[in-house]
């Protein structure tokens, strides 16, 4: 598969909680180089994986989140009936239906005090939603979030999307110089409408993210350079599809709701 990266890094200060901002600041350095030395191959033995084969979302892996988070502008409304199991998916259904003072449903779901892992390959196979002012992804936080806040606790998005493009957005956000710094980039797929292997590879000295299998972009956290001690302790799993938001905008297409994004898996590795 043909991809193409556009390298970006930004610095920002934040009072939100838990956002998942892509507002662009102050230039900050931190990273391989585009063409980044080779290295050894990694062997990776499944650690942890749902598979999504039971008859309802497990409970004792995910916890349901409800209501408007009051992040990133976004419109949608999250509530636990929105997303279900079907023929060994778990399928996230967006839908234009007015609760809780929002005009969108769909749903958010995490493995917080349930699930973390530090370093190692987590990756999921996604089918994703197209259209105007949807953001789905797959993602993860610092399992201290709730000690230090964001950004501090640290955040690796393994795949956001927004709109009807083909362009793949991963991204690091954490906390330097008491602000919120981000870096990442984004890639191109051949289609949205076929499922796609999302990845990222962590370890002591790096994170590199890869859409089947293609790296494209790496981040370095070797030595904890520019303030990247978060990277090295616990995350857990973020499985979400918002509506409108910061960065697809406020366009919605309603003609594509309802809109559902398929999971097939979420696995996650360890290296030998």
């Amino acid at each position: 598969m043909t991809t193409s990266a556009l390298i970006f890094a930004a610095l920002v200060i934040f009072a939100e909680s838990c956002s998942k901002s892509n507002t662009p600041a102050k230039t900050i350095t931190a990273t391989t180089p585009d063409k980044p030395d080779p290295k050894p191959a990694v062997k990776y033995t499944l650690s942890w994986s749902e598979e999504f084969s039971g008859p309802a979302i497990d409970t004792a892996v995910w916890n349901m989140e409800t209501g408007s988070l009051g992040i990133n502008n976004e419109k949608e409304y999250y509530q636990a009936q929105n997303a279900a199991i079907e023929d060994g998916n778990l399928v996230i259904t967006a839908k234009k239906e007015n609760v809780g003072g929002m005009p969108y449903t769909s749903a958010r779901m995490n493995t917080l005090g349930k699930f973390s892992a530090t370093y190692g390959r987590v990756e999921a196979r996604i089918k994703l939603p197209s259209g105007l002012g949807f953001w789905p992804a797959f993602w993860m936080l610092g399992a201290n979030i709730n000690t230090y806040g964001w950004p501090r606790c640290g955040e690796i998005d393994i795949m956001e999307h927004i709109n009807d493009n083909h362009d793949i957005y991963g991204t690091m956000h954490w906390q330097a110089g008491g602000g919120h710094s981000q870096y990442g980039a984004q890639t191109t797929i051949a289609s949205t409408d076929d499922y796609h292997i999302y990845a990222v590879e962590w370890d002591e000295t790096e994170i590199r993210w890869y859409v089947d299998d293609a790296l494209y972009l790496t981040g370095n956290i070797k030595n904890n350079i520019n303030s990247t001690e978060a990277f090295h302790l616990p995350f857990f799993i973020i499985l979400n599809f918002a509506v409108a938001g910061d960065f697809p905008g406020q366009t919605v297409d309603e003609s594509k709701l309802p809109a559902k994004m398929y999971v097939d898996y979420v696995r996650v590795y360890k290296a030998e």
